[in-house]
């Protein structure tokens, strides 16, 4: 008998249905046998397999294809000039303003702007994706702030010289900053050199006397110093303050550079006519006001690039050459030497490193690919993937991972993944995808830092007004205060307030009050074995109240293996090479068991047609002319006409347990039976597969029920299996969920979060898919540096493979919203309370007032607070490294 036609029906998520029709012939003559429709099924999506293996979809989604398919539509650009929040929200507006834009990101630290394009601009070709993106950076450029659309397929080398580039551009330009804040300084200094000789002589020290002295006290010669001042140091600021303004979008340069030419000019009228008798000449301020704000501008530059290290410590790992072992064709490549007599080794570019190449890498080397070893024993530190300071041993047969550090000895490995594919690589590129997603609350900073700027100056105009015409009337004693200048001119007094309140107001605080907390917790834990993908997903994670667990792979170290066979009328090598075959290709945990028990024997395989894996159920194949399934009791009965009697499948699952009964297993194990179905005889044997479980899966679960986050385990497993599991991990009772189809668990989550929960998923495998990507928060964990559905479904993604490193990722999202909530509470705070004070609130009463000089050095330590406050979050990491050791 051959099967000649097998057609699927498959519904995807949410809806999951299977519907097998098989026709066979047989002596020519056609039937056909079984139907088993399971769900809804839905007219739009069929599969047809046909027995040569040729597969047509005619419409059909899997439910993480969205999320591979999600940067599709998404352009990204380089975006420089950006100041505060108030160009960031100027940017977003400008690209949102697009008609072919559906949403703009802009993150000012890492001058990206990440522009989505509507659905119909993709459709219609790359070269109309392309243009729409220069058009966008042209519009961007017109506007004052410089864009260019990023290049994207850039080789590994080319994308690391790149970042390197940008690093060198930023250290060049604190340099230049550190040059005119010494220039700016030694204007200070001899501008205000009159003010220390008077110092001096009040507490009786009569040195500063002479022709210098005299010179620096000349009005006109410290007119010249502010013209220095504001033509030299101060050049950028200011024609960038005023561009800003020109093109509809002032920022702190602007209000900096208005006070400055304000109180510049108001000075050299008052001292150019004297027959006004404004008496308002205080060319010191300007030079004063400049000093501060460059200073402040070279610390919080300084600062920002620090919170930038960890991602330039990743680039570090980075290898853009490698050795390229080539040996003469009759050399044996699998031989333990790691170098044969023949063999040759040419240095190239790791981008020209091909999988299945050989690849050599000595002691103290970082390993340039993803690989195999093939010769060589050594110890290599995977702390970047890990976070485990303590090296790993390796040789023959093992897998390394790029990035990570060959310590001892020589390894030759055969390359599996290469260049921008590889483990390192990739996590660069997702940390800094990750940077340029922003925190839902990150909306809110920039709503307030759009219109800012604009309300300040109105404040300011306001001030002006009220004290010149009001103010000075209504309280005259706010003129003996020295800020009114010597004569008491209700002038000079209106003009500094309003000037102070320009200068003190900080924008930039509230700008950099995410951004910055969000890089450094990003690049913290790209260091930690954490991928996280953006901003949105830590201030998710950190208000998280349940964690839905998956049992096999997740709470259990995923690694089972066969631990007894049971059939009545087969051998057991007889079942085992059949269920073998099925599962040959499938990646799921229980499969990997069944095929290394069979290839550990030495059973000879057969090969298999038109394979076919359900999620949660099972898998499907023709082995030897004839249907085969494996999976569970239910789904695997159902699959083919002949149904096995409910008394024999009794008989069969007591007699697999009286195989483990009678054997010696740990405590703390997982038992799983699958069962084994042939067409034409239904099930004809079981298997059970015995999962240790993982040594952190208890502490984890006590943690997060310690910070009150209910756990609840959802399995496919059958309820016994599940609740052995859940029993020893301390997983309650009601918060067992077994034998659960893909459709099921994502059930489970849906019902959750429709009562007002925010949920996170932790699972490792395709079935877990749906749920992970229905989750608020999906963490995958990562088998051997191999990217599945579960990763590509994934929020966060646990490099390390450990169960333990939810905790980490909860612990450093709520570190990190901490200091974003910390942030932007002193950015509001300050401004709250410093432009009351700056326009002169506190003057009427207590006598106190601001000089525009002072107000910009509280502006300037505003910026560093914030950008300080950030960098304290890396102290998160010395604690955790401090409990590890």
């Amino acid at each position: 008998m051959a099967t000649d036609l097998l057609r699927l029906s498959l519904s995807p998520r949410p809806s999951l249905c299977y519907t097998y029709a098989i026709k066979l012939h047989y002596n020519g003559v056609p039937f056909s046998f079984l139907r088993r429709p399971v769900g809804r099924c839905r007219r739009n999506s069929t599969r047809t397999v046909v027995n040569s293996l040729e597969t047509r979809t005619l419409s059909t989604e899997s439910p993480f294809d969205s999320t591979k398919r999600r940067g599709d539509s998404t352009v990204l650009l380089d975006v420089s000039g950006m100041m505060c929040g108030g160009c960031v929200a100027r940017v977003k507006s400008i690209l949102s303003s697009d008609e072919r834009v559906e949403s703009a990101v802009v993150n000012m630290l890492t001058e990206t702007a990440a522009v989505k394009l509507k659905a119909e601009v993709v459709a219609e070709s790359e070269e109309i994706m392309r243009n729409a993106a220069e058009s966008l950076a042209m519009k961007l450029t017109e506007c004052g702030f410089e864009a260019k659309r990023r290049a994207s397929g850039l080789g590994l080398a080319e994308n690391v010289n790149k970042w390197k580039e940008m690093v060198k551009k930023k250290e060049e330009l604190l340099v230049k900053s550190r040059n005119r804040v010494a220039f700016a300084w030694t204007l200070v200094a001899l501008c205000c050199g009159s003010h220390a000789s008077h110092i001096l002589h009040s507490i009786g020290i009569h040195v500063a006397h002479g022709s210098f002295w005299e010179l620096l006290h000349n009005s006109y010669v410290k007119g010249g110093f502010a013209m220095v001042a504001l033509f030299g140091p101060g050049r950028d600021l200011l024609f960038d303050g005023l561009r800003a303004f020109k093109n509809g979008a002032p920022n702190m340069n602007s209000l900096v550079g208005f006070g400055s030419i304000a109180a510049f000019l108001i000075s050299a009228v008052s001292l150019l006519n004297p027959g006004l008798e404004w008496d308002a000449s205080f060319f010191d301020e300007p030079v004063m006001l400049l000093g501060f704000v460059l200073l402040g501008r070279s610390l919080e530059e300084r600062a920002r690039i620090r919170a930038s290290s960890d991602m330039n410590e990743l680039l570090s790992l980075i290898s853009t050459q490698s050795r390229l072992v080539i040996t003469s064709s009759e050399s044996d490549p699998s031989a333990d030497s790691v170098l044969c007599s023949d063999a040759i080794c040419v240095e190239v570019p790791t981008d020209d490193i091909r999988v299945g190449d050989s690849v050599l890498v000595l002691p103290g080397e970082t390993i340039p690919i993803d690989g195999k070893v093939l010769a060589g024993r050594s110890v290599v530190d995977e702390s970047m993937l890990t976070g485990e300071s303590l090296p790993v041993f390796k040789e023959q047969g093992f897998t390394v991972s790029s990035g990570t550090i060959n310590w001892d000895g020589p390894l030759r490995i055969e390359a599996s993944s290469t260049g921008s594919n590889s483990t390192i690589s990739k996590i660069v590129r997702m940390v800094e995808e990750a940077q340029g997603h922003e925190a839902p609350i990150q909306r809110l900073a920039d709503a307030i830092a759009g219109p800012f700027v604009y309300s300040v100056m109105t404040l300011s105009a306001a001030t002006f007004a009220f004290w010149y015409y009001i103010g000075s009337h209504i309280f005259p004693d706010v003129l003996l205060n020295d800020i009114s200048g010597p004569d008491g001119n209700p002038l000079v007094l209106s003009l500094k307030l309003s000037v102070d309140v320009l200068v003190v107001s900080c924008p930039c605080a509230l700008g950099l009050a995410t951004p910055t907390a969000i890089l450094v917790g990003t690049s913290l834990g790209a260091k930690q074995g954490l991928l996280i993908r953006g901003g949105d997903v830590l201030e998710r994670l950190s208000s998280i109240d349940y964690v839905a667990l998956d049992k096999t792979g997740t709470l259990t170290k995923g690694k089972p293996a066969v631990s007894s066979i049971a059939s009545f009328d087969y051998e057991e090598s007889e079942i085992l090479k059949i269920a073998a075959a099925v599962e040959k290709t499938a990646t799921h945990p229980i499969a990997k068991a069944i095929v290394n028990e069979a290839e550990s024997l030495n059973i000879n395989i057969p090969v298999t047609r038109g394979q076919l894996s359900e999620p949660g159920f099972g898998t499907l194949a023709e082995v030897d002319g004839r249907l085969v399934a494996v999976g569970s009791l239910d789904w695997v009965n159902e699959r083919f006409q002949r149904r096995t009697h409910i008394t024999d499948l009794t008989r069969l699952e007591h007699a697999v347990k009286h195989q483990l009964s009678s054997g010696k297993l740990p405590i703390n194990y997982s038992n799983t039976v699958v069962y084994v179905g042939r067409e034409g005889e239904g099930i004809i044997g079981a298997i059970a597969i015995s999962d240790n479980l993982r040594h952190d899966a208890e502490s984890t679960v006590s943690w997060l029920q310690q910070k009150g986050i209910k756990t609840l385990l959802l399995s496919g497993d059958r309820e016994e299996a599940a609740a052995s599991i859940a029993m020893t991990v301390g997983i309650d009772k009601e918060n067992i969920n077994s034998s659960l189809t893909p459709q099921q668990k994502l059930s489970v989550i849906s019902t959750l979060q429709s009562e007002g929960h925010r949920v996170a998923m932790v699972g490792d495998g395709i079935n877990d898919a749906p749920s992970l990507a229905q989750a608020d928060v999906g963490i995958a964990l990562q088998i051997e540096a191999q990217e599945n559905a579960a990763s590509s479904a994934a929020s966060i993604i646990l490099l390390g493979n450990k169960l333990s490193q939810v905790v980490e990722a909860l612990d450093l999202a709520q570190a990190t919203m901490a200091k974003v909530y910390q942030n932007l509470s002193w950015a509001v705070a300050y401004n709250v309370v410093a432009i009351p004070v700056a326009a002169g609130v506190l003057l009427p009463h207590y006598d106190i007032a601001m000089t525009p000089s002072l107000s910009g050095g509280l502006m300037a330590m505003s910026s560093i607070f914030v950008v300080t406050n950030s960098l304290l979050l890396q102290l998160h990491g010395f604690e955790k490294k401090r409990r590890q050791t």
